[in-house]
């Protein structure tokens, strides 16, 4: 399993998406639900896999859904450092 840095150095980002659906009970009423996990832009792989499982296996209709993707960090903005000096 690779670690959060690990991803985001492959060109991951933090992508979080609200989730609108309709009650299942009760269709006049909406609810939200908010996903995030580390995803790749523009395509999304794993946002539009989790859309799937929820339209496949939740009871709930979705509405609608909201995202935004943030890079949070890339391989340009790191740099490998030999030593440390501290002054007193």
């Amino acid at each position: 399993m690779t670690s959060d840095v690990e991803r985001m150095l492959t060109g991951y980002g933090l992508t979080t998406a609200e989730i609108f659906y309709r009650m299942p009970d009760h269709q006049n009423v909406l609810n939200t639900f908010v996903w995030q996990e580390y995803d790749l832009a523009p395509d999304h792989p794993r946002l539009f896999r989790f859309i799937e499982f929820w339209q496949d296996r939740i009871e709930g209709p979705l509405h609608s859904v909201r995202f935004v993707h943030r890079k949070e960090v890339a391989a340009g903005e790191w740099r490998h450092v030999t030593g440390e000096y501290w002054l007193n």
